[in-house]
């Protein structure tokens, strides 16, 4: 049987130069570009860092709460229901890593 956490690292690691490696505080950290996208303890609690535009947008949406330990920091804490949280728990993911992503795109285009 996969857990969560299994099918949600599954998912970041098939991604263009992403890495996981153990977390300081527990659970899974990943990273792109030696910058962290996020980290997951284990199947019940996702914490991503974002600009505060962003992240404040994300909690008054109501999605997604302050960080559960640095409330008025950029980063955001999610706390993860069931197997039904997964696709939201990858697109918060999928959204920090665009935001990380070098914009080589944009400069070959102009060129």
């Amino acid at each position: 049987m996969t857990t969560i956490l299994e099918t949600i690292r599954q998912e970041i690691l098939s991604w263009p130069n992403v890495t996981s490696e153990p977390h300081k505080y527990g659970g899974i950290e990943f990273r792109t570009n030696k910058k962290e996208i996020g980290h997951i303890h284990g199947n019940r609690l996702a914490d991503l860092p974002f600009p505060m535009k962003i992240r404040d947008e994300l909690v008054n949406s109501g999605k997604v709460s302050p960080h559960h330990i640095l409330p008025k920091s950029g980063w955001v804490s999610y706390w993860i229901k069931g197997e039904e949280d997964i696709p939201f728990v990858i697109e918060l993911f999928k959204m920090r890593y665009n935001y990380l992503k070098p914009k080589t795109d944009l400069v070959a285009a102009t060129i």
